[in-house]
């Protein structure tokens, strides 16, 4: 039994023309003539078509279903090939559709969209690169908290393949951020006040417990409605300080309360919250009651 051209196209509904590129492309060869000179095709040329049109309807190029077809390659060889390569593009495809939903969020300028589409190109290496540099930028050169320095360099944001809408949003903001020279230059105040307290044999560290402690007493307070420059704000206040001096290994005075202040309020950028908040947003990390009220009414207390 033989085929014709358009034998092959009514059994497999493909164009004419289609099997015709097919054939004069070598991919599909005719078995033999007919007296005329026209192609013809045996039942194992119209497996070959079936096959062929399988592979390209699957997105495989010609020069990988010719190989397929030589027997160079098989066909699961194939096919987990072009399933890698559609890995690859379905990651870029959802990273184009968080960036464009996210500009549509924003209602985003040209140029801002422009940066975003820039950044969120980044690769991994290049995103904690500019985090080192913001590191040493604000920190370069300075006895100050290295328990703080070493915790900032090690909380790196790792945007996924597929990022949230909210997590590109997150990587654009943190990527302004420590490119901005303002707040640089703010975390830059507070490590040299850092590295003043140090050479003065200031106990430096993390103190996650006091942090906690001090967290939870004060935000008990303003929960209960007391206000910092309230007289009930006193015992809450002398509580707190005292908690700070044993941690740092001095005792409460007017002195130290004076010098308490003035951390507190080289501390209370509120960026530097927003910096740690949008770490936490694109690593998916748990969201931690903020800081900022709390510094704020220790402020408000001891300046009173």
């Amino acid at each position: 039994m033989r085929y014709s051209i358009g034998d092959l196209a009514r059994r497999t509904g493909l164009p004419v023309r289609t099997i015709r590129f097919y054939s004069d492309a070598g991919l599909l060869p005719p078995t033999d003539r007919s007296a005329a000179n026209h192609r013809r095709y045996d039942i194992a040329a119209v497996a070959r078509l079936d096959l062929i049109r399988t592979l390209r309807d699957l997105g495989l190029d010609l020069a990988t279903i010719r190989r397929v077809l030589a027997e160079d390659l098989t066909v699961a060889q194939a096919a987990g090939r072009h399933a890698d390569a559609l890995d690859v593009q379905i990651r870029v495809l959802r990273l184009r559709l968080a960036v464009l939903r996210a500009v549509a969020r924003r209602d985003t300028a040209p140029e801002e969209m422009a940066f975003m589409h820039r950044v969120v190109q980044l690769s991994e290496a290049e995103r904690h690169r500019l985090i080192d540099d913001f590191v040493d930028r604000a920190f370069g050169g300075l006895d100050a908290n290295q328990d703080f320095v070493a915790w900032l360099r090690s909380a790196l944001p790792y945007l996924p393949d597929e990022p949230t809408t909210e997590q590109v949003d997150a990587w654009v903001e943190l990527a302004e951020l420590v490119r901005d020279p303002d707040f640089v230059a703010s975390v830059r105040r507070m490590a040299e006040h850092q590295a003043a307290e140090i050479a003065e044999g200031g106990r430096m560290g993390l103190h996650h417990k006091l942090t906690i402690e001090v967290r939870d007493q004060v935000t008990t307070a303003i929960a209960a409605g007391i206000q910092p420059t309230a007289p009930a704000a006193a015992a809450v206040l002398s509580d707190v300080v005292a908690r700070y001096a044993e941690t740092f290994g001095t005792t409460d005075s007017a002195a130290y309360r004076t010098r308490l202040l003035a951390r507190l309020r080289t501390a209370n950028d509120p960026r530097t919250e927003r910096y740690v908040h949008l770490i936490g947003v694109i690593n998916d990390w748990p969201a931690t009651p903020p800081l900022g009220p709390v510094f704020d009414w220790l402020i408000a207390a001891l300046a009173r």
